[in-house]
């Protein structure tokens, strides 16, 4: 028996039965907010630059982080069945 399982049914698992997981992604959507906020300017200062650089890192550090939890939740239901 093979069970598909999708994407957005894998981070809704997560979501609710991972402490981690449900960590990082809060995180990941603040920091998108905060990109928002500042996207939503005319213009930016050279500090408000250097945010919005370090604010992107941190992001797409997060999206690694919540890749390799989701990639390792399927192997495990991989395993399973």
């Amino acid at each position: 028996m093979s069970t598909v399982v999708g994407e957005a049914e894998v981070r809704e698992q997560l979501m609710a039965n991972n402490e981690e997981f449900r960590r990082l992604a809060t995180e990941h959507q603040s920091y998108s907010q905060q990109l928002d906020q500042l996207n939503g300017r005319a213009h930016l200062s050279e500090e408000e630059r250097i945010q919005e650089i370090r604010l992107k890192k941190k992001k797409l550090l997060l999206k690694d982080q919540m890749y390799s939890i989701v990639q390792k939740y399927r192997r495990e239901l991989m395993e399973r069945a």
